[in-house]
C-alpha cells in the first residue's frame, strides 16, 4: 500500500497512519483503505456518498458485501446526508463492526480536527490577574 498522503491530510490529523484511496471503477464497492498500524496488519475500509437523498438499508448492504469479499472486519460509510433508520438497524446486527458517519457527525469530526475548515476570527479572553494586586503597586 502507498502510504503518499495526497488528499488523507484529514486521515492523518485522526490519527490514521497511512491509508490508501481506491474508489474508481472496479474498486469493488471500496473507496479507501487505512492500515491502523505501521505494518498494515489490521485494516478498516472505507465508503463515501456525497448524496442528497438518504443512504439506506441496501446500499449498507452492499458495502458490507464489499467487505465480506476483502474478508474484511471493520469498514466506515460516510455520507454527507444521513441515514434511514433501517441502515442503522442493519449496521447493528452484523458481526462486522461498521461505523455510520453521516453529515452531521462528519461535520463534527471535521471541526474536532481541523479538517477542511478554517478560522474566520478569534477570541481572547481576559480573567483578573488577582495576584496583581497581592504584590503591591
Amino acid at each position: 500500500m502507498n502510504c503518499k498522503l495526497n488528499r488523507s491530510n484529514g486521515l492523518r490529523r485522526i490519527d490514521f497512519r497511512c491509508w490508501k484511496a481506491v474508489g474508481k471503477s472496479g474498486d469493488g464497492g471500496i473507496d479507501g483503505i487505512v492500515k491502523e498500524d505501521v505494518l498494515g496488519l489490521d485494516k478498516i475500509y472505507l465508503q463515501g456518498k456525497r448524496w442528497a437523498n438518504p443512504v439506506s438499508r441496501p446500499d449498507i448492504q452492499a458495502f458490507v458485501g464489499s467487505l465480506v469479499g476483502f474478508k474484511a472486519n471493520k469498514g466506515i460509510f460516510i455520507t454527507t446526508s444521513r441515514f434511514t433508520k433501517e441502515a442503522f438497524e442493519y449496521s447493528e446486527s452484523i458481526d462486522k463492526s461498521l461505523i455510520l458517519i453521516d453529515g452531521m457527525k462528519l461535520t463534527e469530526l471535521m471541526f474536532l480536527y481541523n479538517v477542511g475548515v478554517s478560522n474566520v476570527q478569534s477570541f481572547t479572553i481576559k480573567r483578573m490577574d488577582l495576584d496583581f494586586f497581592e504584590e503591591g503597586l
